[in-house]
């Protein structure tokens, strides 16, 4: 049974990117243009490239794709009259376990997503824009691609935008569903038509991007921000969030809650506030432990149920915000059997170009699968942490350290629960067999 939400918990939510998502028809142009839609390009447009950097700069938006970096900061970082081509990036290669926030932005709102596209690039004096979208998001891209055509009828793509005399192409490309792909400079290489994999850095993507040109690389989230700012202004969007994390955020809840789904709250909301607007807990469970932004972040317990769930207050609590993604798990889940199935995930996804991840991840799915299967040792344990410390800092890039953070905060907070394996007070979850047909 589900408890409706207390009045100071409801004034949480503060639908922005989402306002829309709930309308008939709400990602078609005829509809977006109804509630604001392509006001915030009309005014931008009027305004000096410098000023909108400014402005971003001023509004303190943050990257909404896991890292956190100023994006004003990022566009700012794009040198001028450098006599090369620019290019603006969005990358929608969404593929972190549990996160789920940008593919029903493009699905129910492809409009905002594109408005701050041409918004974004013409900030940065870019003339083409690349959205590069996960392979398997069939049905977003359809929609994405559609709006597209939509915007370049109506003239806000295109040659000479709403007679500014500013020209911009946008082009949507499909990947093949590699993980890696997230990673910035893996996505420049399989927008080049090379194999996903991570670059080396530096240079970086601001001067050396695609087709070693000056690039700025920006989350799904983030892009669709812009047209609200520069509509409502800096001053307001601080109004939303914390001094260093401003603004509104969605949340994708999921697991052992009411009601899962995605809610967009100012910064700063805590785990308790979310679950109480997500119905509760189901029945017959109680919180035990949560992911803060994906499979890739450091496990939280129920003793962090009132952290503030921003850039700051979850790194304060040792974790990560990430991608905002918070699965949910009860008393009744195995912490050991969850990390188990995110490192199979993390040794299937990764590139292989470093030997760290590469071989790191495989070995310690087949310690867990010892573990899990009753075969397990103590010794096994510092095998996990001693692979762990030779892979973090030591991968090319963050997949391989977003796989070990799975594993060391498991040790840390249910170090029992492990040893529960191994001594066998828990029955195996695997069986042997079924091991030997896997491999």
């Amino acid at each position: 049974m589900t408890t409706a939400p207390r009045r100071e918990v409801l004034e949480k939510l503060t639908p922005v990117l989402t306002k829309r998502w709930l309308s008939p028809n709400a990602w078609a142009l005829r509809t977006y243009e109804q509630l604001d839609g392509y006001q915030a390009l009309k005014k931008a447009l009027k305004a000096h490239p410098d000023d909108l950097i400014q402005l971003i700069k001023d509004s303190g938006l943050r990257g909404r794709g896991g890292a956190g970096f100023p994006t004003g900061l990022k566009w700012g970082f794009i040198p001028q009259g450098d006599g090369k081509p620019h290019y603006l990036v969005v990358n929608a290669d969404e593929g972190e376990p549990g996160t789920c926030k940008d593919l029903p932005l493009m699905t129910h709102d492809p409009h905002s997503l594109i408005e701050g596209v041409i918004i974004a690039s013409y900030a940065i004096r870019a003339e083409r824009a690349y959205i590069y979208i996960r392979g398997e998001a069939v049905h977003a891209a359809r929609r994405l691609r559609n709006a597209v055509v939509e915007a370049y009828d109506k003239g806000y793509i295109g040659q000479n935008i709403l007679g500014s005399g500013f020209n911009l192409e946008v082009v949507v490309h499909s990947g093949a569903g590699a993980y890696i792909c997230g990673e910035e400079t893996a996505l420049l290489d399989s927008l080049e038509g090379f194999r996903g994999q991570p670059r080396l850095r530096p240079p970086f993507p601001a001067t050396h991007g695609l087709y070693a040109s000056p690039t700025v690389v920006n989350n799904v989230g983030t892009i669709a921000s812009v047209p609200y700012i520069v509509l409502g202004g800096a001053d307001w969007w601080r109004t939303m969030g914390t001094e260093k994390s401003s603004g509104p955020m969605i949340y994708s809840l999921s697991g052992r809650i009411n009601n899962p789904g995605q809610y967009e709250c100012s910064m700063g909301i805590t785990l308790r506030e979310l679950i109480e607007l997500a119905g509760g807990m189901r029945p017959g469970h109680e919180l035990r432990f949560w992911t803060p932004g994906g499979s890739s972040t450091p496990l939280l317990t129920a003793d962090h149920l009132d952290v503030p769930l921003d850039f700051e207050g979850v790194a304060g609590a040792g974790s990560i915000l990430g991608t905002t993604a918070t699965q949910i798990f009860s008393d009744q889940d195995c912490p050991v059997y969850a990390t188990y199935r995110w490192l199979e995930f993390y040794h299937h996804e990764s590139c292989g170009k470093c030997t760290p991840c590469r071989e790191g991840n495989y070995w310690m799915v087949r310690v867990y699968e010892r573990i899990l299967s009753g075969r397990g040792t103590h010794e096994d344990l510092d095998t996990l942490l001693d692979t762990c410390d030779n892979i973090l800092g030591r991968s090319f890039c963050g997949l391989g350290d977003g796989a070990t953070s799975p594993v060391t905060s498991s040790l840390q907070y249910f170090k029992q629960d492990y040893l529960d394996y191994i001594e066998g007070r828990t029955a195996p979850r695997l069986s042997e067999k079924a091991l030997v047909g896997a491999h």
